[in-house]
């Protein structure tokens, strides 16, 4: 599959398969095409040559909008009413909206937005305006935003982006137990940090310059002489309790 705008490459030769239940992070330097590829897995872009199949329909053959419904998409730079509260912003997500269509929240879809807020354990931000909290709450709201259609594949990018040490920590613990409680549901995570992968992580894509440099198994991939390759400069990886940590060792 290959993806190009006026003449430049974005994309070049990627092949992937995301299966039920697997976890993966896309990891690669800026420019490496990250955010690309998950425009196309997300159904937001097609390839300019090659297929991509997203949940078993392929683009281009497949009524896109009804593809998304299936697919949760959080990210930080979503625009959200700051007003809302919690619980409303929750609510959009079954509709798919920016703003809160009334009409269509019954009883049912309410109450799924609160078990949704109590399964990520911010049952608390229910009634409270979405603009006065943390950058960690504000991403597990959305989270829990993009769980209301059900999706099967929920994609992620950047989640980690500006939060501090706590709010990080709560949200790898967050990511940990939603891979627990849904054992069907996929994710594909976009960082820029190892610190950042929840040990639930079992499958890592690096990317540089729009191609695939490896994939597959965490541990097979996460290694010093991949790392290394990936980011172009020499790069230590450690392992600790399912963490992972990255250090730079300086220029090749």
């Amino acid at each position: 599959m290959r993806r190009h705008t006026t003449g430049q490459v974005i994309l070049d030769g990627i092949d992937w398969t995301v299966r039920s239940g697997e976890h993966w992070a896309l990891l690669g330097p800026n420019g490496a095409g990250k955010t690309s590829v998950l425009r196309l897995v997300g159904a937001t872009n097609h390839p300019t040559t090659g297929t991509v199949e997203v949940l078993g329909h392929r683009l281009g053959r497949v009524d896109v909008r009804e593809l998304r419904a299936h697919i949760g998409h959080v990210s930080t730079s979503q625009r959200v009413p700051q007003d809302l509260t919690g619980h409303t912003v929750v609510l959009t997500g079954h509709t798919g909206t920016v703003q809160p269509l009334w009409k269509s929240y019954g009883t049912d879809v309410r109450d799924r937005a609160h078990e949704l807020l109590a399964e990520l354990q911010i049952k608390e931000l229910a009634d409270r305006p979405y603009g006065v909290c943390s950058g960690g709450q504000r991403a597990r709201i959305l989270i829990a935003r993009a769980l209301m259609a059900d999706p099967a594949l929920l994609l992620l990018d950047e989640p980690f982006n500006a939060l501090d040490l706590p709010s990080r920590e709560d949200l790898i613990d967050t990511m940990r137990r939603l891979a627990e409680n849904r054992p069907e549901l996929a994710t594909v995570t976009v960082t820029h940090h190892l610190e950042e992968l929840s040990p639930a992580i079992d499958r890592v894509l690096l990317l540089r310059d729009g191609r695939v440099l490896a994939r597959g198994p965490v541990d097979q991939v996460l290694t010093r002489e991949r790392m290394t390759a990936c980011f172009g400069r020499p790069i230590e990886v450690t392992r600790h309790e399912g963490r992972w940590l990255a250090r730079s060792g300086g220029h090749l």
